[in-house]
């Protein structure tokens, strides 16, 4: 069984999609994984390391997915890598389904089985594939630090000689996997906690964590979804639930957004008229800018003052810490091909609860979503 490991070339991207250690295992298993130089280089992860787990170095992207059964990539690969593709390749990575048409289709038109990572279902026997779990985590912790790093005044309650300061405010919109992890930050760094969300099964997680919980009152069974997710409210409560962020908003002096709703684009939680009632120096982290963002004032990739209000359009921030989103992607891929491999063959069950979940082409046609 052959294993292909390509340098990621998107901009920005920095993650691997394999680290040596899971290469090692994977060798000692006794498939043949070949890495194209450089791969892990952005991750601190260089060639030498690679070698020495046993994986082969290849000189470009068409020599390292030569004959290879599985490539293993993080984000969707360029037409131009779809066609250095050989038929019959199963194809792993982000897809980004909502976006990915056409690509898609040249998957089709070339026979490469093609499964999305994002599209792992949150079940438990797949809770260790959960890519967007595991770099969810990554975001929802550098989300914070990206806030910090942003403010005009600090975190934590000092006591010093020069007087006391009082702690800063950080309010989380959304308290998934992204927003439980920017919980926790925010309390480690020592401000004063609150989190907002729909869904009744978050409450005591998020109160677990030291923060208080806003809009009890809006709290409703039918706002999840039956993967855990946010469903979309009917336009009087979302209404209800403005109102409830505008009114909490005004005092904080950090806010990280992560609220989205999987194929869609993500729920609007803070207007133009929140931010102008919020106090300048106040920061603002859209962890959804992907996906056109929680406020309606955000620019993805890039930062907005508005009143002296700062609104960071955050993308991509598991790229920025690229060692560790490595190796939690990696365990997900290992982890995966465990799941797609039985006795040393593929066996690619279409039917299979996760896998079929996960496959957007296979056998020359793209699969309805």
């Amino acid at each position: 069984m052959r294993i292909a490991v390509p340098r990621e070339t998107a901009p920005g991207e920095n993650r691997v999609a394999l680290v040596p250690d899971s290469v090692a295992r994977l060798v000692k298993a006794g498939y043949a994984v070949t890495v194209e130089t450089g791969a892990g280089v952005a991750a601190t992860l260089p060639d030498g390391l690679y070698a020495g787990a046993g994986g082969a170095i290849a000189a470009d992207f068409a020599s390292t997915c030569r004959a290879a059964d599985i490539v293993l990539k993080v984000q969707r690969p360029s037409e131009a890598e779809v066609a250095m593709l050989s038929e019959g390749t199963i194809l792993v990575g982000f897809m980004q389904p909502s976006a990915s048409a056409t690509l898609f289709q040249s998957l089709a038109s070339r026979r490469i089985t093609g499964l999305a990572m994002e599209l792992v279902p949150r079940i438990t026997r797949a809770q260790s594939m959960d890519a967007l779990s595991s770099q969810a985590n990554i975001a929802g912790y550098k989300s914070v630090l990206v806030g910090a790093s942003a403010m005009s005044r600090l975190l934590p309650m000092l006591t010093t000689a020069a007087g006391t300061i009082a702690p800063a405010k950080a309010f989380i919109l959304g308290a998934g996997v992204a927003g439980l992890q920017a919980i926790a930050t925010a309390r480690r760094l020592g401000a004063v906690v609150s989190a907002f969300d729909v869904r009744p099964a978050v409450r005591e997680q998020v109160q677990s964590l030291g923060a208080s919980f806003i809009a009890a009152d809006l709290v409703t069974d039918g706002a999840e979804s039956a993967g855990g997710y946010a469903r979309e409210l009917a336009h009087d409560q979302h209404e209800r639930e403005l109102e409830v962020i505008h009114r909490h908003i005004r005092d904080m002096d950090l806010v990280i957004t992560t609220a989205q709703i999987p194929g869609r684009p993500a729920p609007r939680l803070i207007t133009e008229a929140m931010v102008r009632d919020m106090k300048p120096g106040a920061v603002i982290v859209d962890l959804a800018a992907d996906s056109g963002g929680n406020c309606e004032l955000t620019r993805a990739g890039e930062s907005l003052n508005v009143g002296g209000v700062l609104i960071i359009g955050a993308v991509n921030l598991p790229a920025t810490v690229p060692f560790h989103a490595s190796q939690m992607y990696s365990k997900n891929l290992e982890t995966l091909i465990k799941h797609l491999v039985t006795d040393g063959k593929i066996e690619l069950n279409i039917t299979d609860e996760i896998t079929g979940a996960m496959t957007v082409t296979h056998d020359g046609a793209v699969r309805p979503r």
